[in-house]
């Protein structure tokens, strides 16, 4: 973290808290006595990015239940006049601290980059949240102190909260069932589809691990010229990847999948592969800066549906894989790019290389830039089948078709002027003025 924007959050924060009695006569009245409030975020509208509040603010505990929390935080946000965006922070108490609010504002320039809105709402958030600590008795959790290095400890030195010090029953284990359903259609045409995912993860300062499940049913129907066109099919997939943390740049793990793809031709697929990764940026600085190095190889087994164009009905083939990603959100912006290259180890012909990247510059302030590109050189698709792909499932792309490269490419700008102090926020007629097109335009 940049020594002068923690020197503005922490220093606006513990002003207040010095202000506050002393912490002992809080306690006397039946204040605090743990180390740390317990927060739950509530967030609904933009720039809900708990991970970079979570890691900017580590003097509090972030917890997944607002049964157990000290304090509630509902953040909301409204467009302005002006086209910034005003974020509302009410903070709600519980348990002992039932009957505390507050209520507080934080207003972003229309020209505000994404770093510069985050960075602000972090400052609101850690004002709040020391508001509350100085009267809540919490207030030895924080000191009033300037820039300071990191790498040389403090209190200003950035820190996790570790499993021990948390009663979870849970055992940071969390855990999320989603299910959706669609039908569309038109006189000619029908549609279903059917989607669930079942997720768990637990993460530590020292492991992270992830388990996800995947299921899919999609029927097409559409009336031809010469008939009617069917399709039914029904995908899944199940992964898991477990990583340790060796230390502030060193990560191990291992990744296995298995899953049913018909449009890749595969009726049934399994692979495991070790891997590794080395971080040039302590891990802790990921949400601002990252350059990374990963690297991973092992087995994967594969059935078909049909015959292969290899004339393989089943294989098991070893790969290996190398990427290189670094990206950056900083004041002006923020841009990334990532190179990847895989192989198979029985034939290293059989290749895949990628390159993709993005950037989101403001020239002045006003007007910004923005490009997003993709390019794949594609020489590793052992699965196609031999059959060949129908003129239906090319046009409705339900079967992968062999190529020797994708790609795609983004570009555009943005020009805003006006004045910048209207700060007035009506919310009528908010379905009617949102900004898109009108109805004839989006042909409705």
């Amino acid at each position: 973290m940049p020594a002068s924007h923690k020197c503005s959050v922490i220093f606006g924060v513990f002003w207040i808290a010095a202000l506050a009695v002393p912490i002992s006569a809080q306690q006397a009245e039946g204040g605090a006595t743990d180390p740390r409030p317990n927060v739950f975020f509530d967030c609904d509208g933009r720039d809900c990015n708990s991970e970079y509040y979570r890691t900017e603010i580590t003097w509090v505990n972030w917890v997944r239940d607002r049964e157990v929390a000290d304090v509630h935080i509902i953040m909301t946000s409204l467009r302005t006049a002006s086209g910034g965006q005003e974020y509302q922070i009410d903070m709600i108490g519980y348990r002992e601290y039932d009957g505390y609010e507050d209520s507080s504002l934080f207003q972003a320039l229309s020209t505000d980059t994404d770093r510069e809105r985050l960075d602000g709402i972090t400052h609101a958030l850690g004002l709040s949240l020391g508001r509350f600590a100085s009267e809540s008795g919490f207030r030895g959790i924080v000191t009033l102190q300037g820039p300071d290095n990191p790498s040389q400890g403090g209190p200003g030195a950035n820190r996790m909260v570790s499993q021990e010090e948390v009663d979870d029953p849970w055992n940071l284990w969390f855990f999320r069932f989603n299910g959706s359903g669609n039908l569309d259609g038109e006189e000619t045409r029908s549609s279903l589809r059917l989607n669930s995912t079942l997720s768990a993860t637990r993460v530590t300062p020292t492991w992270r691990m992830v388990f996800f499940n995947y299921m899919s049913s999609n029927k097409v129907e559409v009336e031809l010229n010469d008939g009617t066109f069917s399709d039914q099919r029904t995908d899944w997939t199940s992964s898991q990847l477990i990583a340790y943390a060796l230390s502030d740049h060193w990560s191990i793990g291992a990744q296995s999948s298995a899953s049913r793809s018909t449009r890749s031709n595969q009726n049934f697929r399994i692979g495991i592969t070790p891997a590794i990764e080395y971080s040039f940026f302590p891990y802790d600085e990921a949400t601002r800066r990252s350059l990374t190095v990963f690297y991973k190889i092992g087995p994967a087994y594969r059935d078909y549906i049909e015959e292969t164009v290899f004339g393989e009905m089943s294989e098991t083939r070893w790969e290996q894989s190398l990427e290189i990603e670094l990206s950056q959100r900083q004041p002006w912006g923020d841009a990334g790019i990532s190179l990847s290259g895989s192989h198979y180890l029985h034939d290293i012909q059989r290749h895949n290389v990628s390159m993709s990247g993005n950037i989101d510059f403001r020239i002045v302030r006003g007007f910004s830039v923005n490009a997003r590109g993709d390019i794949t050189w594609v020489d590793d698709q052992i699965y196609l089948s031999a059959g060949g792909v129908t003129d239906e499932e090319a046009l409705l792309r339900l079967r992968t078709r062999a190529t020797d490269f994708n790609y795609g490419l983004t570009l555009g700008f943005s020009i805003q002027f006006g004045t910048i102090y209207n700060n007035v926020v009506n919310n009528r007629f908010r379905a009617a003025s949102s900004g898109g097109p009108p109805s004839w335009v989006r042909g409705r």
